[in-house]
């Protein structure tokens, strides 16, 4: 699983950092998944290793413009360019319309499908808003100045890997039975031998998991959505002396999110939706932020700009 970032701003761009939008890739999958589209993200895409057409999900966190403005234009050029069967969008319910009234005033018509999920429902009860074979995404409400939600994607338990060497010494042939086995089932081979799969697969892998989370001010609910995930990007958009500023606004401050990582028991956090006034040369700086959340949360990472990152399964360093 890898997560890149195309956009690490709050509320306008600035020289070296675009407004809200991050994309995960899922593993072993040539498909994209989008998470907030700010004005512009189309560009940084193309600025980026990523295809527009690979894009198969999107998630919006909240209806404020720079979290939403490059929605219908990144939409229209994957139309244009007529590389898509189809997209799904997750976000809060007055999204549909939004799309829609600015596909149809600028009569924009898409060769492909939109299906519209919201995600108000699935964050209030606590219910899976996506799942398949090998991942599932949450979502949780944030406390914001209007409705706002976290997202979180899990990737299933794996079979343990699967032990080729000891498959050929008991002369097993390759192929489907080989499949078969590292899935963990029994198979019965022509010659009447049966094997079970956990004869050859070590122990069962964990997947990964990633929560993004923005904008929001300090809530218990991102503390929930959190717990023991192995990386929390996590809005920091003011420092702790402007605490004051970040719960008028309903933002997060450095701290904030360094202790939300702290008590959720994340393995990583990554700071993201950095104030434009946080810029080098000025009296406070991103890596004030960074410093600021490390003093609470030691892996703690600043997000900029075409940044990609690996999600890993590894122990928490705080």
């Amino acid at each position: 699983m890898q997560v890149t970032f195309l956009g690490t701003s709050s509320g306008v761009p600035t020289l070296t950092r675009n407004v809200s939008a991050m994309v995960l890739k899922p593993p072993q999958r040539s498909e994209l998944w989008l998470f907030d589209c700010g004005e512009g993200t189309q560009h940084q895409f193309i600025r980026s290793n990523l295809k527009l057409s690979q894009i198969k999900k999107i998630f919006i966190t909240h209806m404020h413009g720079d979290h939403i403005y490059g929605l219908p234009g990144l939409l229209a050029s994957i139309g244009l360019a007529g590389s898509s069967s189809g997209i799904e969008i997750y976000g809060p319910g007055p999204l549909k319309n939004f799309i829609d009234s600015c596909l149809y005033s600028s009569s924009s018509r898409l060769a492909y499908p939109l299906k519209f999920h919201k995600v108000e429902n699935a964050a209030i009860n606590k219910e899976t808003l996506y799942e398949d074979s090998d991942l599932e995404v949450k979502t949780a409400p944030l406390k914001h100045r209007i409705p706002s939600f976290a997202y979180r994607v899990n990737q299933k338990t794996r079979p343990g890997r699967f032990n080729i060497e000891k498959a050929k010494s008991n002369k097993i042939p390759p192929g489907p039975v080989y499949a078969a086995l590292q899935r963990g089932e029994e198979v019965r081979l022509e010659d009447g031998r049966i094997f079970s799969g956990k004869e050859f697969c070590g122990p069962p892998r964990p997947g990964v998991s990633m929560v993004y989370c923005t904008d929001t001010v300090y809530t218990e609910s991102a503390i929930g959505i959190s717990r023991e995930a192995d990386l929390l990007i996590h809005e920091s958009t003011y420092s702790h002396k402007e605490s004051d500023m970040a719960f008028e606004r309903g933002h997060s401050t450095a701290t904030m999110a360094a202790e939300i990582a702290a008590k959720a028991n994340v393995n990583q956090l990554i700071l993201t939706h950095l104030s434009p006034r946080y810029t080098p040369g000025n009296e406070t700086s991103p890596n004030d932020l960074l410093n600021e959340a490390k003093a609470i949360f030691a892996n703690t990472q600043l997000a900029k700009d075409f940044l990609q990152i690996d999600v890993k399964k590894t122990c928490n360093s705080s």
